[in-house]
């Protein structure tokens, strides 16, 4: 094959702005490679470079589809291999960390995502049969054995098809533990009993995490590390004409070595997209507000007519499926969103109302049927901004970032990434960045019907009692915006006063109840209005063969909602109890105090070596 003029392809390039000229231009690079010496090499890379956007506008202008996608992974293998041939790749490697508790088959999902982007992407190469610039670290914190064994062996399955995966459980984490001093660690990793080293939270268990990730960082300085959550996968989920679709159309490791090889970024955080990232027990208002919306639009409508809930929904904004979305400074979201059927095949609106009614229960798993986000393209590069919170199902820091360990750990409340994400803002400002790489979060596992372990979470049959999630998302929130008012002060640089941060505890906490005591108020309301229209007989839903389950689905809904967000929910009386307020506020309280004693004993255990550099 005659090799291929660089000047040529800079005008293909320029000229042809579609997939097909593109696919040709890719046909013709195995030429150019065996012709080109290294200044021609450079000058291909770049255009590969140049032709990236393009094609990513192609994929993304209109419905995506599976060959554009193929053509796009396939513009970067060739890319890849001029790199490879070129030598001397000094990209960034990635060390992906993933926390997980007794979670094995979201694992092997997770783990399966990353080995299928390597494939299709082929970032760093392929060597000595390993992917070369990616590494996987499994810190195990489960408490079951058969899960333990189960998540050894996918270390070893993915480990023989070229992924290199270290399993990081109990044993070594006790190691590593060991070779620091206890009392230095016990505000970060807390009260640590070597007879019970199981569920310490995933918090705790990132600062672990992070001592194996130090530790690796003193033997390569090329390193980003990267923290997931096992219920996520490298893929976005994207909306078609029939139905949703889960596709590898971003290239993460790619954009973060672009965005890392320039020095002001120190860490940066993405999103998902699919289930939101929050508890149910902050998204049960709006759920019963769209589940009103779509029994009330079926009383109006036939049981025997095509379905009518194929026409797009508003666009589901950031934080639209959280019931108090502007106390996080977004705007309201639309009252209600209608639920889009997932129903392919030609079919009537008894149908729907079936198949809706089984996706209910989910709700109680972290699914939000109704507002489920996907992903929206734009220029990665272009499109950096300045961030405040951390997700901490995907944050990519340097080495540099291994100082800011997860706070307030031992406490195991929820939002701990956006209270971390306070303190980053507060320390290094323009370092600290959010990009357009979001990854696909499932909460449920297709096998089961549900999802696999929650803290917080008890099943009795088909009782679904969130209260001690409930409870610490409350208290969650009584740290972080605590934390918003704290680094407006000067905190943590500047030491404030233990009564002045009492004070601002317990008004927080006041305020807080204040909103939750409101939402419980619409929660209570809005289930007697579902109730009441469930229960009209004059709804052909009442008057209509075939639909037992669907209603007893409706029935054991409400029973649930009731249980969880009721005139007698546990999780509302745990957040008006005094002894319960008095012992958080307690908690969260020395947890403040005590945060700089724990960052200079975290700074003793590690090297100064990136410590000072902001």
């Amino acid at each position: 094959m005659p090799s291929v003029n660089c000047e040529v392809l800079k005008q293909l390039c320029e000229r042809y702005k579609s997939l097909e000229s593109i696919s040709l231009l890719a046909e013709s690079l195995p030429g150019a490679i065996r012709a080109a010496d290294q200044k021609q090499y450079q000058q291909l890379i770049a255009i590969y470079n140049n032709v990236i956007p393009v094609v990513e506008q192609q994929i993304f202008k209109d419905v995506i589809d599976e060959k554009s996608v193929t053509e796009y992974q396939k513009i970067f293998r060739e890319m890849e291999s001029i790199i490879s041939v070129a030598g001397d790749d000094l990209r960034h490697k990635f060390v992906i960390a993933i926390p997980v508790a007794d979670r094995p088959r979201h694992l092997e999902s997770c783990l399966n995502s990353i080995l299928n982007l390597c494939e299709f992407y082929q970032y760093g190469g392929f060597a000595d049969d390993q992917y070369r610039n990616i590494r996987v670290v499994i810190a195990d914190d489960s408490q079951q054995r058969s899960n333990i064994d189960e998540n050894q062996r996918l270390a070893d399955s993915f480990s023989s098809q070229g992924l290199k995966v270290e399993y990081f459980g109990m044993q070594q984490q006790k190691q590593i533990l060991n070779r620091y001093e206890n009392n230095l660690l016990t505000g970060i990793t807390g009260d640590i009993d070597p007879q019970n080293f199981y569920h310490k939270g995933a918090s705790v268990t990132r600062n672990i995490t992070y001592l194996k990730l130090f530790e690796l960082s003193q033997q390569d300085d090329s390193l980003l590390f990267y923290f997931i959550d096992s219920d996520q996968e490298f893929q976005v989920s994207v909306q078609t004409p029939y139905g949703d679709k889960n596709v590898y159309a971003v290239n993460y490791f790619y954009y973060l070595d672009k965005i890392f090889s320039a020095d002001q970024v120190s860490i940066l955080t993405g999103k998902v997209v699919g289930d939101p990232p929050v508890s149910p027990s902050v998204m049960a208002g709006n759920f019963l507000e769209d589940v009103i919306s779509f029994i009330s639009a079926m009383a109006g409508l036939k049981a025997e007519q095509d379905c009518q809930f194929h026409i797009n929904s508003p666009k589901v904004d950031d934080a639209s499926y959280h019931d108090m979305a502007d106390m996080f400074g977004f705007k309201q979201p639309a009252k209600s969103y209608q639920y889009q059927c997932k129903l392919k095949n030609q079919h009537d609106h008894a149908q729907c109302f079936i198949d809706f009614s089984g996706k209910l229960k989910h709700f109680f798993d972290g699914e939000h049927p109704t507002r489920k986000s996907y992903y929206e393209h734009e220029d990665v590069l272009a499109n950096i901004k300045p961030a405040r919170t951390i997700y901490t199902g995907n944050y990519i820091f340097k080495a540099e970032g291994l100082k800011y360990f997860i706070p307030f750990a031992k406490l195991k409340l929820r939002m701990a990434g956006p209270v971390l994400g306070r303190i980053i803002k507060a320390d290094i400002a323009e370092k600290f960045v959010s990009a357009n790489l979001p990854m696909l979060h499932k909460r449920t596992v297709s096998s089961i019907g549900q999802s696999e372990f929650r803290p917080g979470i008890n099943r009795t049959h088909k009782a679904v009692d969130l209260s001690g999630e409930f409870v610490r998302q409350f208290f969650g929130d009584v740290m972080l915006f605590s934390m918003e008012k704290l680094t407006a002060a000067g905190y943590p640089e500047k030491q404030l006063n233990r009564e002045y941060v009492s004070m601002l505890i317990q008004q927080v906490t006041d305020d807080l109840q204040i909103k939750y005591r409101s939402k419980h108020t619409e929660i209570i309301a809005r289930a007697g209005t579902l109730q009441a229209m469930l229960d009209n007989q004059q709804y052909w839903w009442n008057n209509l063969l075939g639909l037992e389950v669907a209603l007893q689905n409706f029935a054991e809904f409400l029973d649930n909602i009731n249980l969880n967000f009721g005139a007698e929910s546990i999780a509302y009386k745990a957040i008006e109890s005094k002894q319960i307020i008095d012992d958080y506020h307690q908690s969260i309280l020395d947890a403040v105090m005590s945060y700089h004693g724990d960052m200079q004993s975290w700074q003793s255990i590690m090297s100064n070596r990136y410590m000072d550099n902001k």
